[in-house]
């Protein structure tokens, strides 16, 4: 999971930041942009979800980059 940070261009909705999830096993990998960090939890919140209930899976552990790039 990585937070990037504010970019100098937008991307085409308009954001400036990206939310990085990557699945160790599989190596797939989701990209979110949302406009703002105090989004990051709405964003993680909806894709936990989607995870559970599309896929029947269960997120076990979250691996980041240990910085504090958002507060959950």
């Amino acid at each position: 999971m990585d937070l990037f940070r504010p970019s100098t261009t937008r991307s085409i909705g308009g954001n400036y930041y990206a939310l990085v999830l990557v699945d160790d096993f599989s190596r797939f990998t989701w990209t979110f942009f949302i406009s703002a960090k105090n989004d990051t939890f709405k964003v993680f919140k909806k894709f936990y979800n989607a995870v559970q209930n599309e896929k029947y899976l269960q997120i076990k552990y979250i691996r980041s980059d240990h910085r504090v790039n958002f507060k959950i």
